[in-house]
């Protein structure tokens, strides 16, 4: 499970997108809105929002950055009308892909969406055609680079917060939630002793589909593609990552 696991695709993720500066503040504005759509705009009551600001701040996020993706989140940005569209398709090597957006042109969205999977050797799908095989969970990542937690410990406070499970690596501690649970144990771990390194909402694939290298490529280019666009906030896969690096 440790190969397919949340935090190893994190890593990669976050490793491939702070290589572009460009994507640093992206990331932290998707963050903040995530955080701020669950829980709520008021940073004093929602501790996953409160930690998604602190680490934009910490990357020198301007404040007006911040304050626009909790207003867009909240529905109180005045001008425009954002609207959550979620796309599902099948990238190469059959790969299934879901392509969450926010956007105040859908259809400029779609043709950006329906380019991208296109060029890329995918192909869009019906709403529901691949959602199923994916389950939304809550993760808190525990750091542990220096291997001195101990393992027990934060096991049994994690339970005792609320997570469903935890999976123990080298260097983190990766704490699975329900949607529901999220925020009580990403607050009760931001109370503590221990430090969080990251907390999201995310779907996480009931199965793995292992592809050709070649097709690993393309799906890279079509995820690079789609994450380029402004309009998209999140793109899930459920490519078998077991084996790469």
């Amino acid at each position: 499970m440790a190969g397919h696991s949340k935090w190893n695709n994190i890593k990669r993720r976050k490793g491939a997108q702070d290589a572009k500066r460009g994507k640093i503040f992206m990331r932290h504005a998707k963050d903040i809105y995530n955080a701020a759509k669950q829980g709520g705009g008021d940073i004093s009551m929602n501790a996953a929002l409160r930690l998604a600001v602190d680490k934009a701040k910490a990357d020198n996020m301007p404040n007006d950055n911040i304050e626009r993706n909790i207003k867009k989140a909240t529905g109180s940005l005045d001008g425009k009308n954002y609207e959550e569209i979620t796309y599902e398709g099948y990238g190469p090597g059959g790969v299934a892909i879901i392509v969450q957006t926010l956007t105040d042109n859908k259809n400029r969205t779609a043709g950006e969406v329906r380019h991208a999977f296109s060029k890329n050797g995918g192909n869009l799908g019906e709403n529901g055609s691949v959602s199923f095989m994916f389950d939304r969970k809550g993760i808190v990542i525990i750091a542990n680079e220096n291997g001195e937690l101990d393992e027990d410990e934060i096991t049994l406070e994690a339970l005792e917060a609320g997570a469903d499970d935890i999976i123990v690596h080298e260097d983190a501690f990766e704490i699975i939630t329900s949607p529901d649970n999220f925020s009580d144990v990403v607050a009760y771990f931001t109370e503590s002793v221990y430090e969080i390194s990251d907390s999201e909402l995310t779907l996480i694939p009931q199965n793995y589909s292992p592809v050709s290298e070649e097709d690993a490529e393309k799906l890279e280019q079509l995820i690079d593609m789609l994450e380029d666009s402004e309009d998209v906030q999140e793109v899930y896969h459920n490519l078998d990552e077991s084996n790469e690096g």
